[in-house]
């Protein structure tokens, strides 16, 4: 018996399960010393599971089936598995940095206004550093003695706060330098059914970008937030570094 090895995976999850199942099945010995995974997959699982258009259904179909093809493998090799389901995650990690609140930030250096709808549902952004602290805690639970069996096999996991898509791009202004043109960027409220009659056209060039602005208005929180699992005070929207 070596050292025990544990996986931590931020790769697409799709990519692991059928590894993962794959080595069990033709090279179990290269898994003796396997103690346990701790994989990445999405909040969209639960959030798109209504989508309407193609692209996001198949999404949820791949991440759930991927899911549970982990968790079966890991049950076949009697080993502990948690699957971490991020929602919006942000933040700059050395070179790296997030593909999600950056467009908006770029989409507010160009434009001098943006509008959005009066009522704008709930977000809950988790910094990449906390979702990486969340899977360390996770990892190192999973070594000690005692390790809590009755944690749920796959976890919902979002920031600290919990504020409106509005406060949110607000937040997220104040916390650029003071130089930084997406400042400039006048965030208006208009209607909700004005804001609805013009965003119609995107549905027949592009349903996936037309249910996007649609979620604008949707609650997307209420999950386990990341300080709870940290055993940590919560920190406020937003977490430096920002992707830049």
């Amino acid at each position: 018996m070596g050292i025990p090895a544990l996986w931590i995976s931020f790769g697409p999850i799709w990519l692991l399960a059928p590894f993962l199942e794959q080595l069990a099945q033709h090279h179990p010995e290269r898994l003796q010393d396997f103690c346990g995974l701790i994989a990445c997959s999405s909040s969209s699982a639960l959030t798109k599971r209504f989508a309407a258009n193609n692209f996001d259904r198949a999404l949820v179909a791949r991440l759930i089936s991927a899911e549970d093809q982990l968790l079966a493998t890991c049950r076949h090799l009697d080993v502990p598995c948690r699957i971490l389901r991020p929602s919006l995650i942000y933040g700059q990690v050395g070179p790296y940095g997030d593909r999600n609140l950056s467009r908006l930030l770029k989409l507010m250096r160009r434009l001098p206004l943006v509008a959005l709808p009066s009522q704008t549902g709930l977000r809950q952004p988790i910094h990449a550093s906390q979702l990486a602290a969340v899977a360390l805690q996770l990892a190192q639970q999973m070594l000690a003695p005692g390790f809590d069996s009755a944690l749920p096999e796959r976890i919902t996991l979002g920031g600290d706060s919990q504020i409106s898509y509005k406060a949110m791009l607000q937040a997220l202004q104040q916390a650029l330098p003071a130089n930084d043109p997406a400042r400039n960027c006048r965030i208006c409220d208009i209607p909700n059914r004005l804001f609805l009659f013009l965003a119609a056209p995107l549905l027949l060039r592009s349903p996936k970008a037309y249910e996007a602005v649609l979620r604008i208005g949707a609650d997307l929180a209420g999950f386990t937030p990341s300080h709870q699992l940290l055993d940590q005070p919560p920190q406020p929207f937003p977490v430096l570094p920002l992707a830049l």
